[in-house]
Formats: structure tokens, C-alpha cells, sequence
């Protein structure tokens, strides 16, 4: 199973998920990575878990 969204290739610092997800939706990765950052470290958010699952689910980039 994948999600149409593909991981940045050019944007990426580990996997080019959050890079990914940003350029799909028009965002600044920047941005999207701080408030990564952010959720992560809240309890509600399981941020590394939800990372690695969209990093298998995600096309690779081409």
C-alpha cells in the first residue's frame, strides 16, 4: 500500500517525508519541519513512529 505523495528528492535531511508532504501541499519545508519538531515532542503525538510508517508508505522519489 502507498500514498500518492512522493518524498522530496532535492529537500530532504533524512528520509524527505515532511519535504515531501510540504511540496504537495505548497508549503514551506521549513516551516513544515518545525512544527514536526513541535508535535513530535508533545506525549499526544507518536512523531518517530508516524515518520517511519509514512517513509514506507510514501512513493520514492524519482
Amino acid at each position: 500500500m502507498h500514498i500518492p505523495i512522493k518524498r522530496s528528492k532535492t529537500n530532504q535531511i533524512f528520509g524527505g517525508v515532511v519535504a515531501g508532504l510540504c511540496e504537495h501541499y505548497d508549503w514551506d519545508p521549513a516551516i513544515g519541519r518545525v512544527l514536526y519538531v513541535v508535535l513530535t515532542i508533545t506525549p499526544v503525538f507518536p512523531g518517530i513512529i508516524v515518520y517511519l510508517l509514512l517513509w514506507l508508505l510514501m512513493e520514492k522519489p524519482e
